[in-house]
């Protein structure tokens, strides 16, 4: 079963903290240990050498073993916590008063107790001859020879057999068990003020951790992401509370996550009515289409001439019609989905214009409508993509002039401001309805619209513009219609004289 955040520090806290006061409880005995034995040795330091002192236990020979022996057991049954014992030059044991079988190693290392002669710092630990590997405090003497050379040692354990056996059975005595319940009581208290602390600190984790949770659910159902509630804490923007800003940065997100999920929304809205609107009017030309051709394959043989010219011109029209609109979206399918790169180059903005009315002459002529250019002298070139530009000229003025009443204007105006050069399409037409203006560059017009077959061109419009960092804006002039502005950058002076 996988455990929670807080389950997992609660016992990664749990763990440590009975570690911690382990290892407390041996350093403290520890600790307490070596001061009593440096205590003991400290005090005990000369006893040793009180003992090779006393001329009686020597003789011309060295020293009495008996003499020793007697009183190795007066100083044993005084001081039952020491043992005493004769060591020749080389550590052997030989002589001591220890009950039989007692002695397990009969060899002492002799270089801890020329370290004690020597009065290194204390404590020294030296060989436990009733033990095979036990280290103990000790004194130590040399004993002098006739010939004034070290003919051994006097070597007193002082913490002896008879001293560990009483620590051992004071071990379980009601002082120590009253320590170590003292100890249980204040690792328990330190444990339980540690997981109602970490309960404390992590409950505005969990509390954030149901919000992202909520906030996922609803994610999951499609519906939209309800704002999230902050604590106190988090609404305070002066906190340092790593928890609190980390909750206040996640609301933040899920608010730009909920403008998204609107937008998106809307989008794919948009998306739906510009399928329904393409559809019905790829529709309705595709039907004329199929209706004169069809009139045609079935009365070729009593059709005049007029009539079947005017059928061909008509079925013509319509097909060019639909091949407009499909180039259109190919068009904006492409500016929309792949990755256009624009080709940048520098030329004046007038030639373009001219050369986009001369696209349109034909078609003004015979309905009478007036192409105006107003261009400034000394009008700086731009610097953007020529044949995009010529697009967007192109939809304009097309938009402009098919819903343009015979005998109207359409004008087109440059002027330089500032490190930029704006153009001003307007005409003199209808206009757009208010309630079609909120959503002019965001989707086709439906079927109903005044300027239904100007939709996809405005999008495209919209779209090579936003590719130059400029955007196509809607202003409202007097006594005239329609009126577009967009800006391009001007060219730097020396790049227009080197072009």
């Amino acid at each position: 079963m996988r455990l929670s955040l807080t389950q997992r520090v609660s016992i990664v806290f749990s763990v440590l903290l009975l570690a911690c006061c382990g290892a407390s409880a041996w350093l403290q005995i520890r600790a307490s240990d070596l001061h009593d034995q440096e205590v003991i040795q400290a005090l005990s330091h000369d006893l040793a050498f009180h003992i090779a002192s006393n001329s009686a236990l020597m003789g011309a020979d060295g020293p009495k073993p008996a003499a020793l022996r007697t009183l190795f057991g007066q100083l044993m049954a005084v001081n039952p916590s020491v043992e005493v014992y004769l060591l020749d030059a080389n550590g052997r044991i030989t002589g001591d008063d220890a009950p039989p079988g007692h002695i397990r190693r009969m060899q002492v290392d002799l270089l801890p107790v020329q370290r004690f002669l020597a009065n290194q710092p204390l404590p020294i630990l030296g060989d436990d001859p009733r033990s095979v590997d036990a280290r103990k405090v000790f004194s130590a003497a040399v004993i002098s020879g006739a010939d004034g050379r070290p003919a051994g040692y006097i070597y007193v354990v002082l913490i002896g057999e008879a001293r560990d056996a009483l620590a051992s059975r004071l071990a379980q005595s009601t002082v120590l068990r009253t320590t170590l319940g003292l100890m249980a009581v204040v690792a328990s208290l330190g444990l339980i003020a540690g997981l109602i602390a970490f309960g404390l600190i992590t409950r505005p984790l969990r509390r954030l951790t149901d919000t992202v949770s909520r906030f996922d659910a609803s994610i999951r159902e499609g519906s939209e992401p309800a704002p999230l509630a902050l604590s106190r804490s988090a609404a305070h923007t002066g906190t340092r509370d790593e928890i609190a800003i980390l909750e206040r940065t996640f609301a933040q997100m899920a608010d730009r996550i909920g403008l998204q999920w609107r937008e998106l929304k809307r989008q794919d809205q948009e998306r739906r009515e510009l399928f329904a609107n393409i559809s019905h009017d790829l529709r309705t030309p595709l039907t004329s289409l199929h209706g004169y051709l069809e009139t045609l394959s079935l009365k070729d043989d009593t059709l005049k001439g007029v009539e079947r010219r005017r059928y061909l011109a008509i079925a013509l029209a319509q097909s060019a019609k639909v091949g407009r609109l499909a180039q259109s979206l190919f068009e904006l399918a492409r500016l929309e989905h792949e990755n256009v790169q624009l080709t940048l180059e520098t030329f004046p903005l007038a030639d373009v214009v001219q050369d986009v009315f001369q696209k349109f002459e034909l078609e003004v002529q015979a309905r009478q409508i007036r192409l105006q250019a107003n261009i400034p002298p000394g009008l700086p070139a731009v610097c953007a993509d020529l044949g995009m530009i010529e697009r967007v000229l192109t939809n304009l003025l097309d938009n402009a002039i098919r819903h343009m009443p015979d005998g109207g204007e359409v004008s087109v105006e440059l002027a330089r401001e500032g490190d930029k050069v704006s153009v001003v399409v307007s005409d003199t037409g209808p206009g757009i309805a208010p309630e079609l203006r909120a959503s002019l560059f965001r989707r086709a017009f439906s079927s109903g619209d005044v300027r239904r077959q100007g939709g996809l061109g405005l999008l495209i419009v919209q779209r090579m513009l936003q590719l130059h960092g400029s955007r196509i804006e809607l202003v409202d002039r007097e006594q005239r219609g329609a009126t577009f502005s967009f800006k391009l950058d001007a060219a730097p002076a020396w790049v227009a004289l080197k072009a």
